[in-house]
């Protein structure tokens, strides 16, 4: 089967630019934190994925349907109600670290905190090493 056509693909814009323009000083802080926690984590540089998602790495994703795309390892988005890390959630060993995270929440796939200092810093090292690890 053909890889699908994502709305969402890796582009050349600048990942830096886009965190610079962030208007919440909190917000962009945190932005370019995650960035740094990410990259150690995968080896990866940053990539812009769309408009608005700064991701880590490629892999291919292969659904039950047949259907692939490309995505990328983890990544996140500095969305207005919260960060948003994509590529965290999913397995057991994962769900029992986010007990231990401090104040979040989760959605489809997704984890959302609303600032750093909300969270155990080990733990989030923990959570984007094994998401990185798994995904080699």
């Amino acid at each position: 089967m053909a890889k699908a056509k994502l709305k969402t693909e890796k582009t050349e814009s600048s990942v830096e630019d886009f965190l610079n323009a962030i208007k919440d000083e909190q917000q962009r802080k945190d932005s370019f934190a995650i960035v740094q926690l990410m990259q150690q984590a995968t080896g990866d540089k940053p990539k812009m994925w769309g408009a608005a998602i700064v991701g880590f790495g490629n892999v291919l994703l292969k659904y039950e349907s047949g259907r692939e795309l490309d995505w990328f390892k983890i990544g996140f988005s500095p969305r207005k109600q919260a960060l948003t890390l994509y590529g965290l959630l999913g397995s057991e060993k994962q769900n029992a670290l986010l007990e231990k995270l401090g104040k979040h929440k989760t959605g489809k796939g997704c984890l959302y905190i609303n600032k750093l200092t909300d969270v155990s810093s080990p733990v989030l090292n923990t959570l984007l090493k094994n998401a990185a690890e798994k995904k080699k």
